[in-house]
Parts: C-alpha cells; sequence; structure tokens
C-alpha cells in the first residue's frame, strides 16, 4: 500500500508528472508480483483517476520488469455486476479481526460519519452469501477484482475500450437471461 499524501484534486489533474514519477519510482523499486488497484469502473473520480496514473506508470516500466498481474479491487463501486468469467475471487475470510482493525486505520475517511468498515465487512459478506445460489458458501468474505493484467501486456489498449468489453459482457448476459424467460409477441 502506498500512501503518497497528494491532494485529490491533483490526482484527478492528468497533467501531475511528479506523481507518474513517483509511481514509477516506487513500482521500478519494489518490483511487485502483483499489483491490486482501483478499478476503471469504479463510482470516485479520485479512485478512477488514480487506477489511470498507475496504469500509466506500469506501462513506463520495461516490459521484463512489471508485474505478473494486475488487479482491478472493489472500493466505491462493486463488481458484482461482473460476469462470472470475469470475477477474479479474492477470498478475504481468514482474518477477520485484523480486517476490521484494517479498515478502520484510515480515520479521515470515518470521521465525517460514514461507517466504511461496516460497509466494507457487509460488501464482502454480501459477495460471500450471494456467489453460488444452489451451493453452501466456501468462504465468510469475498472481495472481488477485475484482470488488468492486460493493460500492462499491450500498451496500445485502450483503457476505456477494455473497460466497455466487461460492461458489454454484463449486458449480453442480461439480455440474454431475460430473453430465455420472455414468451414470443
Amino acid at each position: 500500500l502506498a500512501q503518497l499524501g497528494y491532494r485529490s484534486s491533483d490526482v484527478k489533474n492528468f497533467q501531475a508528472p511528479s506523481l507518474q514519477k513517483d509511481l514509477v519510482t516506487i513500482l521500478s523499486q519494489t518490483k511487485p508480483q502483483v499489483v491490486y488497484l482501483h478499478n476503471p469502473a469504479d463510482k470516485h473520480d479520485t479512485h478512477v483517476a488514480s487506477f489511470i496514473h498507475c496504469i500509466h506508470a506500469l506501462r513506463e516500466i520495461p516490459k521484463p520488469h512489471r508485474p505478473r498481474r494486475v488487479l482491478g479491487c472493489e472500493v466505491w463501486r462493486s463488481l458484482d455486476w461482473l460476469v462470472d468469467n470475469d470475477k477474479i475471487l479474492m477470498n478475504v475470510s481468514g482474518s477477520p479481526d485484523l480486517a476490521a482493525q484494517l479498515n478502520t486505520i484510515f480515520q479521515t475517511q470515518i470521521a465525517g460519519g460514514k461507517n466504511y468498515p461496516l460497509g466494507i465487512m457487509g460488501r464482502r459478506l454480501a459477495n460471500a452469501t450471494f456467489h453460488q445460489s444452489h451451493e453452501p458458501d466456501k468462504a465468510s468474505a469475498i472481495q472481488w477484482a477485475m484482470d488488468l493484467t492486460p493493460l500492462i501486456l499491450n500498451d496500445s489498449l485502450d483503457i476505456a475500450e477494455f473497460t466497455a468489453q466487461y460492461l458489454d459482457r454484463f449486458r449480453c448476459d442480461v439480455l440474454q437471461r431475460l430473453s430465455r424467460f420472455t414468451p414470443p409477441q
């Protein structure tokens, strides 16, 4: 986890060369094998801007030194809408007490009267409960992610088009399900 102290307005400014440079430096020095980011369909503007800066920073690193995997995680928008084949299941059941403590670490986020820790735990429980309709729960807490690795394997892959493919698959899934149960007119 990297907290760089940039203001939200700075993150949302695409012309933020120092942010980009800091990200490239951190990623180059730490050489992570897996990078967890905000997802491109997040509802929060700063999160989406942060995600885009991170993808651009990862693309600046020479390909042999890039992470083997990049995942976009749920934050302000859930990823339960992804079709099952697109979901990356992260079982986060292992240490509920530690998870509860970590979810309260950013007091400035909680001080405004929003109960983020409870919301996070509730989403993870809901993900686990609604994951499989006809099977017992195999986890008590699940966080969803989307695979963003193609965005660093192919530098010319357009981020918006890549994200639209997830939306298109969701749309097709919903429309196909509706058509199976809609009588002909």
